[in-house]
């Protein structure tokens, strides 16, 4: 079993990789393989609706960033955990023009448990975790909870250590990640499988 881990801050190790790296030692702890993959700095451009990705969905027609690699590995992953720190009481928007794109994308995402984490210095990380966790409830993916919002708080990763509710929180959102992979694991070895989603409706509002 496999998460995959989005670093969705610009700094490669700062406060969102500090909280990702407690949820991937925990993980490990549990048995779960983890892969943390930084966004970088290098710009993301947004979904241009070319609708190539409706023909091949394989990748999207855009190569020139890590958009085809997260879909690549979510292929292969059991899970997907998105970290960001926040900005203006939202997520990066780099992380969202990745979103935008690789859920487009990627057909793959339905039923695998995902989570979203945000860090914050101190407000926003609900609204920022609610604005991520709306991909997840759009692609059927299970939404994994923890003993509370699921954010650290701290200008620098030291002051991220010190807030030791909110590592607390990430360890716990991990061992219920791990849990959860193990249950759908059983499941499937007991010969229980994914619901078949009903795709027979398309409602417009306008007529």
């Amino acid at each position: 079993m496999k998460v995959i881990l989005i670093n969705g801050s610009p700094n490669e190790y700062g406060c969102t990789y500090t909280a990702l790296a407690e949820i991937a030692k925990t993980l490990g702890q549990n048995g779960v393989e983890s892969e943390i993959i930084h966004i970088g700095k290098r710009p993301i451009r947004g979904c241009q609706d070319c609708e190539v990705c409706g023909r091949d969905h394989c990748h999207c027609v855009f190569n020139d960033d890590v958009v085809n690699l997260v879909v690549e590995r979510m292929r292969e992953a059991d899970g997907l955990i998105v970290g960001s720190p926040v900005y203006y009481a939202s997520a990066n928007g780099s992380v969202i023009c990745l979103l935008d794109r690789a859920f487009r994308v990627g057909k793959c995402f339905a039923h695998k448990p995902a989570a979203a984490i945000a860090s914050a210095r101190r407000a926003g990380t609900t609204a920022t975790m609610d604005e991520l966790n709306k991909y997840f409830l759009h692609d059927q993916m299970p939404i994994v909870s923890s003993t509370y919002w699921p954010a650290v708080h701290g200008c620098t990763p030291e002051e991220v250590l010190k807030d030791e509710e909110g590592m607390q929180t990430m360890r716990n959102l991990a061992r219920n990640m791990a849990w959860l992979l193990q249950s759908i694991e059983a499941a499937k070895k007991a010969g229980i499988e994914p619901p078949a989603a009903e795709r027979n409706y398309r409602t417009d509002y306008i007529r």
